[in-house]
């Protein structure tokens, strides 16, 4: 007996033996691949869009295993401030960034980013819209990929309209806006006659207003870059947004960026929005809107002239030249930001749903067609937004929502301040302008710019 036990038990022995090599060989070259996988740390505001991106990125990661992703939601103003710390000391902690048309152009000709050269023929690089690729270039050299481009434009109830016997012209005035504001507003409904942005940020309340002082006649600087933010154009133009807020707006209307209204929007809250064409495809999606088939759609609305009242604007992704991941980084971008990719998201999110503005092929589409009625009007007003001729006076910038300046994201971020103060009822208008102006006027003055 203890003899056929011995030998049973060498038997187990030999057969554990050949069994366990491959399985610990197999184990140890998957702890080699983790081990030895580049992390790619990648930085997104947290935006609907780009918030799906990260979902539906382990499709990107079980097709590179090689490659580890790490994700950094924030909100937009707190994103913005960490990526410009962060590229400004070459701090290194990110090696994708979610940036804008008015970051690429300055960044890449620091030579703080990565050139966006060599994609694959598959990516099909002439499909991305020829407005958008200039808006990310400089000098000629793209330095970033664009994951959606939007414009503006007014999004409006029609059953509220029509219940009150209203018709939204397909180009309204401020004028007009302030009127269907005024006969649509029923709080005791929680329902608001307009919603705007009005929390403080250079990209977040100054985007509308800047096209509002734009159509008003205004402009940030004169040719000669003294700051014009204390003239009458400012005025009349922050007077009325202050006011038209105050009377049709939310309570708390200096708190709401575009996330916040446009859940309200969503929620069925606001009778007129004027914001974002990439808003367009959410309101539009019956999955995630309350609204979905009572919302209609005109351009943004202009008050003197039409130039610089609707904006240009591309969440892009880009490499800083501080990445030690520089290779897998661009492979995620060219994934991110492919027909594929929009493909992808079409399955996952519906097809109004789709990343806008960035391809052609996206616009041919029949089932984008079919589900998204409002395509080809978001498609020209992203095609007509010229940051190069945006004010009814000649300045020495270019921009719409912003001057192109590197100083601009100080001196916009404090005149945002300013205004969410003054829509708060902390200040009067006149006290938010002056002190814009003299912020404004300092930082060109200390730039060198005023000759």
């Amino acid at each position: 007996m203890i003899h056929l036990s011995n030998a049973v038990a060498s038997h187990r022995d030999t057969l554990w033996r050949r069994l366990a090599v491959p399985v610990v060989a197999a184990l140890g070259f998957a702890m080699g691949n983790l081990a030895y996988a580049t992390t790619v740390t990648i930085a997104v505001p947290n935006n609907i869009g780009l918030v799906e991106m990260k979902k539906l990125s382990l499709a990107f990661e079980e097709a590179n295993p090689d490659i580890q992703l790490k994700w950094v939601i924030l909100e937009e103003n707190v994103l913005r401030q960490r990526l410009t710390t962060d590229i400004m000391t070459n701090g290194g902690q990110f090696d994708v960034l979610a940036i804008g048309t008015y970051e690429v152009p300055l960044w890449g000709k620091r030579g703080w980013l990565v050139p966006m050269t060599g994609l694959p023929a598959s990516y099909d690089l002439n499909d991305v819209l020829e407005t958008v690729r200039d808006g990310l270039s400089s000098d000629g050299t793209l330095f970033a990929l664009p994951f959606n481009a939007e414009s503006s434009m007014t999004f409006y109830r029609k059953d509220l309209f029509a219940a009150k016997g209203l018709t939204m012209p397909s180009h309204p005035t401020y004028s007009q806006i302030s009127e269907f504001a005024d006969k649509l507003t029923d709080r005791a409904q929680g329902v608001y006659g307009i919603c705007l942005r009005g929390k403080a940020g250079w990209g977040e309340n100054m985007t509308i207003v800047s096209t509002l002082v734009n159509t008003y006649g205004g402009r940030y600087f004169d040719e000669k870059w003294n700051a014009q933010i204390d003239s009458p154009e400012w005025k009349r133009a922050i007077t009325f947004y202050v006011d038209l807020l105050k009377k049709d707006g939310p309570e708390g209307a200096s708190s709401n960026g575009f996330n916040e209204n446009l859940t309200l929007m969503m929620s069925g809250k606001c009778a007129i929005w004027v914001d974002a064409t990439a808003a367009a495809g959410i309101l539009y999606n019956k999955r995630e809107s309350a609204v979905a088939d009572k919302v209609g759609f005109a351009a943004a609305p202009t008050q003197i002239t039409p130039k610089g009242s609707h904006w240009l604007w591309s969440w892009s992704l880009a490499v800083p030249k501080s990445s030690k991941s520089q290779d897998a980084a661009k492979q995620f971008i060219v994934w991110a930001t492919s027909k594929e990719y929009i493909t992808m998201v079409g399955n996952d999110l519906g097809w109004a749903s789709l990343p806008p503005g960035t391809r052609s092929s996206t616009y041919a589409r029949p089932e984008y067609k079919q589900a998204a009625p409002f395509s080809e009007f978001v498609l020209n007003a992203i095609q007509t937004a010229n940051p190069n001729d945006a004010t009814l006076e000649k300045v020495p910038y270019t921009g719409i929502q912003y001057v192109g300046i590197p100083e601009f994201q100080s001196f916009g971020a404090i005149i945002g301040q300013q205004i969410a103060g003054a829509l708060a009822g902390q200040l009067s208008v006149d006290q938010a302008l002056q002190a814009g102006q003299a912020t404004a006027d300092r930082a060109v003055r200390q730039a060198g710019y005023q000759k």
